[in-house]
């Protein structure tokens, strides 16, 4: 009988009871967790400092957005959000009536969307194809060639791709040698979109490269097995095994991805958008950047950002719920 009971303790839950009615585990005491896990705590408390900060703290300097804000106002940064005239929402009656606002966020849109097209399968399919490959050395060769560019720092990318496109570069000068006129292809604004997303494929794919092929890690190869015993060829393996296998990594990046959508690269924007124009290269970041520092508008530009933010949190959560809906956990599992 004792025999009996210590299996049934040690028998793991059932996933298909229901949870109120699983033996729960005694909760520790906050301060012996403390206590045991004090190295762990001290491992990440630069990491919580610097997110705590540069993160946590500047989200209080969004009251400017709901403020005529002067930082000359008063005798310090703190007095002048005193001293600063409330004006609720005028700065988003502002924002919303602003035509150069619904430009840049038009650009943005479409943008996102072509990237999303054209550039999130890429990771996808370059982890699979070098998942194939047999020959470790070689496989971890190409896996280095190509996750190398993410360390690059966008300065670096463009002026990469200027020397190799621009109008001096290495592709002009030989499409002149051989008798044609070569394209401006940097300057180009009607081509502008297809220029940042080979920026953006060159410089990121392979660190998305790196966590598909992390996760292909973890599929089980017995599977790979017994589909093929099974007769499956190597297209009814990818199409039943391999990407199912994905789909949880492809869901969470997905997210990921909608949050960003109204992010696509201050950075790499603002390098180009004098040599493109205005009218091509003008996204949110940037025109939150100018109207922010350059015309010295911080509530204008602190609406702008926090209407960013905003409608990031809720395409996150909005695609968080359609991921539970098809049966993912999605990037906030329910409880």
């Amino acid at each position: 009988m004792a025999a009996g009971t210590g299996e049934q303790l040690a028998r793991p839950p059932d996933p298909a009871e229901p949870l109120g009615k699983r033996r729960r585990r005694p909760r520790v005491p906050l301060r012996s967790r403390l206590r045991r896990d004090w190295p762990l705590l001290l491992m990440t408390a630069p990491a919580a400092l610097l997110l705590l900060v540069f993160h946590y703290l500047p989200t209080l300097g969004n009251v400017v957005a709901f403020q005529d804000y002067n930082p000359y106002a008063g005798d310090g940064p703190l007095s002048a959000f005193l001293a600063s005239e409330w004006i609720g929402f005028g700065n988003f009656e502002t924002l919303f009536g602003d035509p150069a606002f619904w430009d840049a966020l038009w650009n943005t849109l479409t943008i996102t969307a072509f990237q999303l097209v054209f550039y999130f399968p890429l990771p996808i399919a370059l982890a699979i194809l070098l998942n194939s490959v047999i020959s470790g050395k070689l496989r971890g060769f190409i896996q280095t060639v190509v996750y190398l560019p993410h360390f690059f720092s966008w300065v670096l990318v463009v002026t990469f791709f200027v020397q190799m496109l621009g109008g001096a570069g290495l592709l002009a000068q030989e499409l002149r040698q051989a008798g044609i006129e070569p394209p401006n292809i940097m300057t180009n604004p009607d081509t502008f979109i297809v220029l940042v997303t080979a920026e953006s494929v060159w410089k990121d794919a392979g660190w998305g490269m790196i966590v598909f092929l992390a996760a292909l890690a973890m599929i089980d190869p017995n599977l790979y097995e017994q589909s093929a015993v099974d007769g499956a060829g190597r297209w009814r393996r990818l199409w039943h095994v391999t990407l199912p296998g994905l789909r949880p990594v492809i869901v969470l990046l997905l997210i990921l991805r909608l949050g960003d959508a109204l992010s696509v690269g201050f950075e790499q924007f603002l390098l180009q958008r004098d040599a493109v124009g205005r009218d091509a290269a003008e996204v949110l970041d940037t025109f939150v950047y100018h109207q922010s520092i350059t015309t010295g508008n911080f509530g204008f530009g602190a609406a702008a950002g926090l209407f960013k933010a905003a409608v990031g949190l809720v395409l996150i959560l909005v695609a968080n719920r359609v991921a539970h809906m098809i049966g993912e956990r999605g990037l906030i599992s329910r409880q």
